[in-house]
């Protein structure tokens, strides 16, 4: 079950931190509070390269007198102040900031997903998605909220505590200019397979979330199959190989830094033995030498601190990419510049012209083959042949979640490619074979159908699916949130809390994919009652294998192999002798339905009564 996704594997294998720069759309409608986070990173840069100069003074005029000595403390105890204070504020302003901005790439990343068609996600895992939105926004977050603000500030100092060096002694500053060279060499070397290294660990954590989430999803299939064993081998190994990555990421991160820092304490000390000898020899004074090495540490620790924090910035542009390629992924489909309006009210008139399709996934099969297909306002048309025949795929392209290779799709007489997708598709109801049912409340989900009705109309939906009665029987009735996926419910009544959201929708055009395969025979006949009742007038496309729920169709469409071989009445289908009559033989004997298989029904798990 575990697959790495395609958009991970297509990346270009170099990448730089200027891919940050990506970051900048969601940090620029805050330009004022980034503003004052710089002022106040300014003033606390400033103000630790005072207290050095400070430092100085003390030391040169510590014969001068205690009123003189008392004024230096005070001063430098107000210093010491501001510092705080300007901390304070460049941390506020700073997380604040952070957390504001991944707030609007976790909203921007789900609302661009939420909308690509279903081609995306044959190239990506869920997981994957969900650890891009939740593991890398947190990188981010850690970057902009702190990392980041820490580079501008140790940069600072290191560029300000350079120019104080030199006033302070250009012989001195000159043996300090020797090691930066030597320093920084570690950190490109180090700092690009670093890159590398922390993009690979946050695919492969990626990975472990998609396998997760794809095994937990299906955790009822996984325990019935005894799967559960090769499933966490699955698991195991894609977080292994993880924790591999990070740890050779980890081990290259310690050796940097190891050598780093060396190279910059080494530097320092071969520094002060040559400020020491001046002092003995006149050339500079003690307060000159104490503040050179203050400014030293001030510079060291601020170098030493840039290259931990490079490694920081590395991981943060390799999420940043990762989320990048989310909000700039290509959508198959898309919404036209200039999208033509269906005309209201909508009649519900469709029609396939020469219509041929192949899923993306299966290139050299044909899910349609050259499709003609007229269907009129107000008529019910069944659709049934054998498995993998067409049928579905038909109604996935009349909600144009594909594309027609050839042909195409009207709706009222538009195509459906000139017009928006969230225009059309609010004029369909669909009731699909495996309904999906939220871990909200019975009431929220049929409320789908339409989210502004009331009450009474939620009821009445329910009413007229056969829901009402399960439904009040819940501990909380209507408020009953129904569990992840609906597991609280069996699956009829999961059937029927779909149904009763289509009928809510009220929608000229009405789509039934197996509507009634998980019903008990009562509950079908009540169920198919209120469908009848809402068909009047409307739309209808009913995908069934049991002819006995669609012998009333105002006309049955025979498909096999992609291709329409027959189109009639039952009873016109049945004189044909063709595969229609072969289906209706199948199923019934003497003219009584066969024996139907008991209803995927749940009591264990149900929380009342279907």
């Amino acid at each position: 079950m575990a697959r790495r996704n395609t958009i991970t594997e297509d990346r270009a294998s170099s990448k730089r931190v200027g891919a940050l720069r990506a970051l900048w759309p969601f940090i620029r409608p805050y330009r004022r509070q980034l503003t004052l986070a710089l002022l106040a990173l300014v003033l606390t840069s400033g103000i630790s390269l005072i207290l050095p100069l400070a430092a100085r003074r003390v030391v040169d005029n510590f014969d001068d007198g205690a009123g003189l000595l008392d004024e230096y403390f005070a001063a430098a105890l107000l210093i010491v102040a501001l510092l705080a204070l300007g901390t304070a504020l460049r941390y506020y302003f700073v997380t604040r900031l952070g957390e504001r901005v991944v707030a609007d790439i976790r909203k921007a990343v789900f609302a661009r997903v939420i909308r690509l068609s279903p081609a995306f996600f044959e190239r990506i895992m869920t997981g994957e998605i969900l650890s891009r939105i939740t593991t890398d926004t947190t990188l981010i977050q850690s970057v902009i909220g702190s990392t980041l603000s820490l580079a501008l500030r140790n940069m600072m100092i290191l560029a300000g505590g350079l120019a104080m060096l030199a006033i302070t002694s250009i012989k001195l500053m000159g043996l300090v200019l020797l090691i930066v060279p030597v320093m920084l060499l570690p950190i490109i070397i180090f700092g690009r397979k670093l890159r590398r290294l922390s993009r690979s660990n946050q695919d492969w954590i990626a990975a472990s979330s998609g396998t997760a989430s794809e095994s937990l999803l299906a955790a009822q299939t996984v325990q019935a199959y005894t799967h559960e064993i090769r499933s966490i081998a699955q698991f195991d190994g894609v977080t292994d190989q993880s924790f591999e990555v990070a740890q050779t990421r980890i081990r290259t991160r310690a050796t940097m830094t190891a050598i780093v820092i060396f190279l910059i304490f080494a530097g320092v000390i071969g520094v002060l033995w040559a400020g020491a000898r001046d002092v003995q020899q006149g050339v500079m004074s003690a307060g000159q030498l104490v503040q050179f090495v203050i400014y030293s540490i001030l510079v060291a620790s601020s170098a030493g601190s840039l290259s931990e924090v490079w490694g920081e910035l590395q991981r943060a542009a390799g999420a940043t990419e990762r989320l990048a390629e989310l909000l700039t992924a290509r959508d198959d489909l898309g919404d036209p510049a200039q999208p033509v309006a269906l005309p209201r009210p909508a009649r519900g008139h469709i029609a396939l012209e020469g219509v041929t399709f192949h899923y993306p996934t299966r290139a050299d099969v044909s899910a349609l083959e050259g499709v003609d297909l007229l269907i009129r306002p107000g008529e019910t048309v069944a659709l049934v042949g054998p498995s993998g025949a067409g049928k579905t795929t038909v109604i996935q392209l009349i909600q144009r979640f594909w594309d027609p290779l050839a042909g195409r799709i009207t709706l009222d007489g538009i195509d459906l490619r000139d017009m928006r997708r969230d225009d059309f598709r609010q004029e369909i109801a669909l009731v699909p074979q495996d309904p999906v049912i939220f871990a909200t409340s019975a009431r929220d989900n049929i409320a789908l159908g339409r989210p502004d009705a009331h009450a009474p109309e939620i009821e009445a939906a329910a009413r007229a699916a056969n829901a009402h009665d399960f439904i009040s029987a819940l501990p909380q009735g209507y408020d009953t949130p129904l569990g992840e996926r609906g597991v609280m419910l069996s699956g009829g009544q999961r059937q029927r809390i779909a149904i009763a959201r289509a009928i809510l929708r009220d929608a000229p055009v009405l789509l039934l994919d197996e509507a009634t395969s998980a019903l008990d025979a009562e509950s079908e006949a009540l169920v198919q009652a209120a469908v009848n009742r809402l068909a009047e007038g409307r739309t209808t496309i009913v995908i069934a294998h049991r002819l006995a729920t669609v012998k009333k169709a105002d006309r049955i469409v025979v498909f096999e192999h992609g291709r329409i071989v027959a189109q009639g009445t039952h009873e016109q289908l049945v004189e044909q002798d063709g595969l229609y009559a072969r289906l209706a033989r199948m199923q019934f004997m003497d003219g009584t339905p066969a024996a139907r298989p008991e209803p995927a029904d749940q009591p264990d798990a149900a929380i009342a009564p279907a």
